[in-house]
């Protein structure tokens, strides 16, 4: 019998509903790209279409895409050169590559502690739901107004809550004069690959965006995308492994970033909100890549326009909903209470600094908690 892989494509208004899940990820990060970096439309749009199409033809499950989160907010922070950003692109896609087709990372993956994992979920929906809270400040009546309209489907879920919420946010925002994403002079489409980094750019994008970027990657787009897929789907999901998620973000990277392309990963906050608001085939993740491949290619920007007028805080609505939906997993709540100082140790370190500290500190502290154990065993095997 062959092995089950993904789900037949559903066409419904559900599904449609679910592509829009993540876009309170995707749409800051790549609109901040655009309008705060100043790269050039065009690219950033088609890379993550394409991306996202193949994504949903390969794992037919509502497996995302999203920015590198460490790349992007370094980048819109300091600002980056089109070379190092190309280069840590390439740099971040040859070694998930390497990763994936050794089988390292599913070695890797094995290292990790149950209780480390649900801390880590814990602190990213945590982390999510602060990024949330900080898009809906930016109009927090418009932002209330859509949560208690999503939370009111959650009792009709055969309805599509993700569209019909985007809907009220941008028809809320039009009537209360509640402005968009502005942009400035955009730069000019160029697929052309960028000339080689100079050693200090080099030396940059290693430091600032690839050691940081890895780190995140293998935790949140690697591993956790891998374990909330078999939670959701079950056997459905056997082929959505750390191995097969690091082999496409891979290739997508190596294949898309030097041509003006973002970045890119999977990730599990990502699959949480696309599942939350409908999404159960590859339906979902390829709406939206036929989407944004539209609007990549409409003249005139008129695409870009388009997304500007969604609100940030309607955006931040949405990722409230997904970001509880990810942190609070039946993983969390099986834990053993020996398990809870693990957690909340590593659920803290990652939202005070980031997934890769709260891996190694939720390790040490796993570590710890397996030796009072085994001392507890001793002592009680002495009475």
């Amino acid at each position: 019998m062959a092995e089950p892989r993904g789900e037949n494509f559903l066409f419904n208004l559900r599904e449609l509903g679910g592509a829009l899940g993540d876009l309170g990820t995707l749409l800051p990060l790549m609109l901040g790209a655009i309008a705060v970096v100043g790269l050039a439309p065009a690219p950033v749009l088609l890379g993550f279409a394409v991306f996202y199409i193949a994504t949903a033809l390969y794992y037919r499950l509502p497996i995302p895409v999203q920015p590198m989160k460490a790349v992007a907010a370094v980048m819109l922070t300091t600002g980056i050169a089109p070379s190092s950003l190309a280069i840590s692109g390439v740099l971040i896609g040859a070694t998930l590559l390497v990763l994936g087709a050794t089988g390292w990372i599913a070695r890797l993956a094995r290292l990790v502690p149950q209780s480390v994992l649900a801390g880590l979920q814990l602190g990213l929906g945590l982390a999510l739901a602060l990024v949330s809270l900080e898009l809906m400040a930016s109009a927090p009546l418009l932002a209330l107004a859509t949560l208690v309209l999503l939370v009111g489907f959650l009792f009709a879920p055969r309805y599509p809550a993700a569209l019909i919420g985007l809907a009220a946010a941008i028809a809320l925002a039009q009537i209360f004069d509640i402005p968009g994403t502005r942009f400035g002079t955009l730069a000019a489409a160029s697929f052309q690959i960028p000339p080689l980094p100079s050693p200090a750019e080099l030396q940059q994008a290693l430091s600032l965006y690839v050691l940081p970027q890895l780190a995140l990657t293998f935790t949140n787009a690697v591993l956790l995308t891998a374990l909330v897929a078999g939670d959701y789907f079950g056997d459905r999901a056997s082929h959505v492994t750390p191995a097969k998620l690091s082999i496409t973000s891979g290739l997508a990277n190596l294949a898309l970033t030097p041509f003006g392309a973002l970045p890119m990963c999977h990730g599990a906050g990502g699959l949480a909100a696309h599942y939350r608001f409908g999404a159960r085939s590859g339906t979902a993740p390829l709406a939206l890549g036929m989407a944004l491949l539209v609007v990549a290619l409409l003249p005139d920007g008129l695409g870009l326009t388009a997304l500007a007028a969604i609100p940030a805080a309607g955006l931040g609505a949405l990722m409230l909903m997904a970001s509880g939906e990810f942190a609070f997993s039946k993983r969390l709540f099986d834990s053993r209470p020996s398990c809870w100082p693990v957690i909340a140790i590593t659920a803290g370190f990652t939202v005070w600094t980031d997934p890769f500290w709260g891996l190694v500190s939720g390790s040490a502290a796993e570590l710890v908690r397996m030796a009072v154990l085994r001392l507890l065993l001793q002592r009680n095997a002495k009475i």
